[in-house]
């Protein structure tokens, strides 16, 4: 069993401190928690008060009148107290901090305190139980004598006056007040605001505050509740009902009309839906009209900064055929539905070309050939974008078996799209075109003979004569009977000789007889006379055809020393 440690006392002889410390410590020992303690409990500011009251007036204390704490101590000192006097010595007091361990001495029990002028106990809390404070002396013991009263009320006397400087400890039951009034003048903070509480102790719940009584504060909490009541019952008759119509509905008639809408929301909400509802139904009649009435859906394109119309219908998927404009990437031709996502395109799309080769630049015009093979979607992508302005194409998705010539306009941006036409890489025919396209908004300033220029100039590469694939569109056949013009015209000009045969102008310029006799024909300068046919060198067309030259310029001409290509094997 662990030593107790000694609590502090009050002073006495030194023959009868050392038997009592040694009868004590002797006694802790063999004392078993079963049997019924006999305990002190002293706070810290009794025994300071209790050494200070020593140390100011010494008070000449016979054994007799020594505090014991035990029935052996006072056995020990009146048996002390017939032998001879001994001179007593005095001891400092130690003071004990009780810290809940096995060496704190507990008490069981409580007792209350008796004291006979009832003015200075302590205030009571509201359970009834007086409150304790530093300064409080509990001795509980059952077997108390009247000298440990005597001496504890001498102890208490001598030291009230100490206590007068020292401030008491508040407990939180004493932060309380339990006589507050109401702030409001006149008020007995009798009732509540709520109706619901027989007291009030602040402005916000005082009635005479908001002018009115305790009576009528009641009333009128009752009848806020049967107002309460009311409005949940009919509420929940409100949805029992609007469940049984609902399950009625639906079984009537399944998903094939709206859900019932009401007691769902507020009127407000409800009404608002409606206006939207009826909004959407009359723009979307309304894009269902223009679709009606003409066989191209997609009436305009947002190409870059160009909005351009469209000519021709064009297979794009249906969800983006229904539209009535369509936004596209000018760089990768992805075709989408706002101008928001093509924002968000724009700002992730990496190209600023098209793919494949760069076989020629001249200035800021570039030529690229792109296999459809390699680049299928962008090629895709191209022929349908081509048939919104051509009539006569057919082909879209098979673009493998072709090659992609894309000729760009640069500037800081990027390479933007002027035109392109394309070739099947093994044409049985020798077409060296099989659909050719300018951009609507390069149109009439020359592209397109540079295009048909830039074929031929292939052809002659490949030392082949070349035509294009028919039949021709009609802006198609204009372009390239003045292409022919042109070239016939710049022949016959740089022509010394007296005999032309329309072989050598064939290998010359890699133009097909056929078309060159076509042309001829158009420019009644192919005369029959004697069984022969003559070429008629019209002087005034070249005239004509030199004047126009010399104001154009140079400028949008194909370079054939700017072209870097070589003809693709199998060809």
């Amino acid at each position: 069993m662990p030593r107790r440690k000694r609590n502090a006392g009050s002073s006495s002889e030194g023959t009868e401190d050392s038997d009592f410390s040694a009868d004590h410590e002797h006694t802790d020992r063999i004392e078993t928690y079963g049997r019924t303690r006999r305990n002190t409990r002293l706070t810290r500011a009794s025994l300071r008060l209790s050494q200070s009251s020593q140390d100011s007036s010494p008070v000449q204390i016979s054994p007799t009148e020594v505090v014991t704490f035990s029935a052996r101590r006072v056995t020990r000192s009146r048996s002390l107290q017939q032998g001879p006097p001994v001179t007593p010595k005095k001891y400092p007091l130690r003071q004990s901090r009780s810290s809940g361990s096995d060496t704190e001495q507990h008490v069981e029990g409580r007792r209350t305190r008796q004291h006979a002028d009832q003015d200075e106990s302590p205030p009571r809390t509201p359970t009834g139980n007086a409150l304790s404070s530093e300064s409080d002396i509990d001795v509980s013991s059952p077997n108390a004598s009247p000298d440990e009263s005597l001496a504890k009320e001498l102890s208490l006397k001598d030291s009230g006056s100490d206590l007068s400087h020292r401030p008491k400890r508040r407990r939180f039951h004493e932060s309380y007040n339990f006589n507050m009034k109401c702030p409001t003048p006149g008020c007995n903070s009798l009732g509540h605001l709520t109706g619901k509480h027989e007291r009030h102790f602040s402005i916000s719940g005082c009635p005479l505050f908001h002018n009115l009584s305790v009576d009528e504060c009641k009333t009128r909490a009752s009848s806020r509740d049967k107002q309460v009541e009311e409005r949940t019952l009919s509420h929940r008759q409100d949805e029992n009902r609007h469940d049984t119509r609902h399950q009625d509905h639906r079984q009537s008639h399944g998903n094939n009309r709206e859900p019932l809408l009401e007691n769902i929301t507020s009127d407000y909400d409800l009404e608002l839906f409606r206006k939207a509802q009826a909004r959407a139904s009359e723009d979307l009649e309304k894009l269902q009209g223009q679709v009606a009435e003409g066989s191209n859906m997609i009436k305009t394109i947002v190409f870059g900064r160009y909005e351009l119309d469209t000519w021709y219908h064009s297979p794009y998927p249906e969800e983006y055929a229904r539209l009535g404009r369509l936004y596209m990437c000018e760089f990768c031709l992805k075709y989408m539905k706002s101008l928001t996502i093509l924002r968000r395109h724009m700002a992730k799309c990496v190209w600023k070309h098209p793919p494949g080769d760069e076989i020629y630049r001249k200035g800021n015009i570039s030529v690229f050939e792109v296999d459809g093979k390699k680049n299928k979607i962008y090629c895709q992508n191209l022929c349908l974008l081509a048939k919104l302005f051509l009539d006569h194409k057919t082909l879209y998705y098979d673009v493998e078996p072709f090659l992609f010539y894309v000729m760009t306009e640069a500037d800081n941006t990027g390479c933007h799209l002027v035109g392109y036409f394309s070739k099947e890489k093994n044409s049985f025919l020798n077409y060296n075109v099989s659909c050719i396209l300018t951009m609507p908004q390069y149109m009439r300033q020359g592209y397109g003979k540079m295009l048909i220029d830039f074929s031929y100039l292939l052809s002659k590469v490949e030392e082949k004569v070349g035509s294009p694939e028919r039949p021709l569109s009609d802006l198609g056949l204009i372009s390239y009977r003045s292409y022919w013009k042109e070239v016939l015209l710049r022949y016959l000009n740089q022509f010394q000789g007296k005999e032309i045969s329309i072989k050598e102008i064939s290998q010359e310029t890699a133009v097909n007889p056929v078309d060159i006799v076509s042309t001829l024909q158009s420019l009644q300068m192919l005369k029959y006379w004697k069984g022969k046919h003559l070429v008629l060198k019209r002087q005034d067309l070249i005239d004509d055809w030199k004047a126009k030259e010399t104001k154009r310029g140079s400028s949008k001409t194909i370079e054939p020393t700017a072209l870097k290509w070589t003809p693709p094997k199998g060809t």
